[in-house]
């Protein structure tokens, strides 16, 4: 049969075969021109504006016509964000925050997705349409709505604090929102290490108090926007680990118990290398998402306290409108250097996690 369909298609016109293959061009570039024409229209030709724009001094508010025009200012916004400007401060400030909240949410968000997945994958469990639902929900719910009940659980007078009043008979209520205090700065100050004593030990004074500012960790705040964002997104990266641990053959588990593997062995050696695409995957995304965050810090600090909820995204914000001075060149590159650190990211990653053979 094979033979006879071979013998068919060699017996064609060459002319035939050549239209086919035009036809057949024609319509997969159709399909693919309207998806073309939105990437060009809505990310391509922006990214290009946005690296025109960050060469310039345009402000943002000034109109563009000829009786206001703006100057072409070469590399100057992007020295004066990372070399010598008025605005390297607030970068770094804004990298070191974002730097943190990326280490702390994507490796707990995707662990946590990851085992809710498994857990929820379990067969023998009762109910396991509900509880994907419950863990799913937040992640289809306003972020700013979500933001806003954050916000009155960790007042004063919020549950929170109302819930370990009752726990704690002495407990001192606090706001957990407005505490610039950083994590580890407070878990090294119950070992008795505070900035007077590192700023104690030697000539390096400088080098010592730039290091402890550094080893802050994120403040109290932002820990509490970084639980939010982990609730938040938990439940998105939980289906599509579900979607993946169902995907992979019966007959493979099937065949390690056969072979004597215990649970850990199977979820070691089977389960992960094969989870190893959606967990690369999973990782791009939240590294992303966690470098772009804004609304979370729009809506529940604003940068506030003392810029240390400041990030990146939301410095961006913060140049292009700023009501003093407000700077759409500074914005745009901003905006263009996280690009870039993102990018760098997402190869590290690729790197680290095996992206090259997730693929292949």
């Amino acid at each position: 049969m094979a033979n006879a369909v071979t013998a068919k298609v060699a017996s064609q016109p060459a002319y035939t075969q050549t239209s086919q293959k035009r036809s057949e061009a024609i319509t997969g570039y159709a399909f693919m021109t309207p998806a073309m024409l939105i990437l060009i229209v809505f990310l391509i030709i922006p990214l290009l504006v946005a690296v025109y724009f960050s060469l310039t001094n345009w402000n943002g508010v000034r109109p563009l016509t000829s009786d206001n025009p703006y100057q072409f200012v070469g590399l100057k916004n992007y020295e004066n964000l990372l070399i010598s400007g008025r605005r390297v401060q607030d970068f770094y400030v804004a990298l070191k925050n974002t730097v943190y909240y990326v280490i702390g949410v994507v490796p707990t968000q995707t662990i946590i997705a990851l085992l809710l997945a498994v857990i929820l994958n379990q067969k023998w469990l009762k109910g396991r349409g509900f509880f994907r639902t419950a863990f799913y929900f937040p992640s289809i719910t306003s972020s700013v709505v979500i933001s806003l009940i954050f916000v009155f659980m960790f007042t004063k007078g919020g549950p929170v604090n109302g819930l370990l009043q009752g726990l704690f008979p002495n407990y001192t209520p606090v706001t957990w929102l407005d505490n610039a205090d950083g994590v580890l700065h407070n878990l090294l100050g119950l070992v008795g290490i505070t900035k007077n004593t590192i700023g104690a030990w030697g000539s390096t004074q400088f080098l010592n108090l730039t290091l402890w500012d550094w080893l802050s960790g994120p403040s109290v705040t932002m820990l509490m926007i970084m639980l939010l964002a982990i609730w938040t997104t938990i439940g998105t990266m939980m289906v599509i680990y579900l979607a993946a641990l169902q995907n992979i053959p019966g007959q493979v588990f099937e065949a390690s118990q056969v072979d004597g593997a215990t649970t850990w062995q199977t979820f070691r050696y089977i389960t992960l290398p094969l989870l190893r695409p959606t967990t690369f995957f999973i990782i791009t995304i939240g590294l992303i998402g966690t470098f772009q965050v804004f609304d979370q810090v729009y809506v529940v600090s604003k940068g506030a306290p003392q810029d240390t909820t400041l990030t990146m995204a939301y410095l961006v914000y913060r140049s292009a409108f700023n009501t003093q001075s407000p700077s759409m060149g500074l914005a745009s590159a901003t905006a263009i250097v996280l690009f870039v650190i993102i990018f760098v990211f997402t190869l590290l990653q690729r790197r680290l996690t095996g992206g090259d053979k997730a693929e292949t």
